[in-house]
């Protein structure tokens, strides 16, 4: 894939900061950003927002909003939040990551997260921001999102009138029978890709996440589809791994660069 559409995940660097973050985007050529939000929180939003601009940096997706199960926890205020960050950096989108299941009764999850996206919809609307749901592996469901599947994802998008957009994440999504079917029924409900492999021998559902081309994924085929959808965007190398973590971070920077334009 052309390079120009690379945009580094943040946590793929995860042991710099964001000033050090984007100082590696510029010297390796990488145009885009992902932004997580503890790493905003660091500098402040002041700050980050000056860095990624004065950079020429797009923003590709700020990560996350959603954690809507928790029928114990009151989300609305950090959510909103979410979004006047996601606005402040003009990001093309706010992540949603939509909360572990917490009990037995998966349907109320499920229309927890429904309302819960529902209610945020407005503010997001007022503040420009796309909200994109991204589905996340089916070992996740305990500790991550009831959301397992794009076909979900678009159920949730379908009820609440084709918002919120998805997410097609390979590492959560390339198992999927029904992955081809799904991401040309989202069609431009696609607001974001995110690359990295699966490795045969994975030690850890988190963070073992394999280099692009390391793996199982066909990402080549994946892209191919993505693209079909009509999704130009940027394509974000997302690479939760504590061996990577582990390297120099301009030596995966390097990596990642070559293994994005070879097998993406």
């Amino acid at each position: 894939m052309d390079a120009a559409r690379l945009s580094l995940n943040q946590i793929t660097l995860n042991s710099l900061d964001l000033p050090a973050a984007v100082a590696a985007c510029e010297r390796h050529e990488i145009g885009a950003i992902a932004l997580w939000r503890d790493k905003i929180a660091a500098v402040g939003l002041d700050r980050a927002t000056r860095l990624v601009r004065d950079a020429g940096l797009r923003v590709s997706s700020v990560c996350r909003g959603g954690m809507f199960t928790d029928p114990e926890r009151d989300v609305r205020d950090d959510n909103r939040r979410a979004v006047d960050e996601a606005a402040a950096l003009q990001a093309d989108t706010l992540v949603l990551v939509c909360g572990p299941l917490l009990d037995r009764d998966l349907p109320a999850a499920r229309a927890r997260v429904q309302d819960g996206i529902a209610e945020l919809l407005p503010h997001a609307r007022d503040a420009g921001v796309r909200l994109a749901v991204e589905p996340l592996h089916p070992m996740m469901i305990g500790v991550r999102s009831v959301v397992s599947t794009l076909a979900q994802a678009l159920d949730l998008s379908d009820a609440l009138d084709g918002e919120p957009g998805v997410i097609v994440d390979a590492y959560h999504v390339w198992w999927d029978p029904e992955l081809d079917t799904q991401i040309a029924r989202a069609g431009e409900r696609v607001l974001g890709y995110h690359v990295s492999d699966w490795l045969p021998q994975t030690s850890d559902l988190l963070l073992d996440r394999g280099m692009m081309g390391d793996g199982l994924i066909d990402l080549p085929r994946l892209s191919a589809a993505v693209a079909a959808a009509g999704y130009t965007g940027p394509v974000e190398v997302e690479l939760l791994s504590s061996r990577w973590w582990a390297e120099d971070p301009d030596d995966v920077a390097r990596t990642l660069r070559k293994r994005f334009e070879e097998f993406v």
